[in-house]
């Protein structure tokens, strides 16, 4: 267990969804990599169609062979129609992502990618939006924010 100090007490995180968390980062700069490189050779809307058409093909398989979520297809006609626009967020990540990176290369763009992750989360959290618990901000958020920022200017500096 990693030990955290959060809203001025210690909070236990499991490393299990850390490691998660670094995986999916990791992996996001991966695919970034992969579909701006697919998109200098068949194009950007192309790429981001078979990225698409792929990873729906995964999902399927994966919906049917793994009994990791039981979910209800059933209940999505009753879900907020807000939570189906998750879906062209999508199309718009992984073309925005593909278009970026050529321009500004993998770390720069992934930084700058964080930086807009992390602020809007924190919005996210402090107003408790699409039905998630409500985490206040903080001056210690501000402050890694701001450092984040930092780093991410630094990561712009040519000598």
């Amino acid at each position: 267990m990693l030990i955290a100090r959060g809203e001025g007490v210690f909070i236990i995180l499991k490393p299990v969804y850390l490691i998660t968390a670094l995986l999916s980062g990791a992996a996001m700069a991966l695919q970034g990599s992969l579909n701006s490189a697919l998109g200098k050779v068949i194009g950007l809307w192309e790429a981001t169609l078979m990225v698409h058409i792929i990873g729906t093909a995964t999902v399927g398989v994966l919906i049917l062979l793994t009994p990791l979520d039981q979910g209800e297809l059933a209940k999505l006609a009753h879900t907020p129609w807000y939570t189906l626009l998750g879906g062209i967020l999508s199309v718009a990540i992984v073309a925005l992502v593909a278009y970026s990176i050529p321009q500004l290369g993998v770390a720069i763009a992934t930084t700058a990618i964080i930086v807009a992750q992390v602020s809007t989360a924190l919005l996210i959290d402090h107003l408790g939006l699409f039905g998630l618990q409500a985490i206040p901000f903080t001056w210690h958020k501000l402050a890694g924010m701001l450092l984040l920022a930092g780093g991410a200017l630094l990561m712009l500096y040519k000598p």
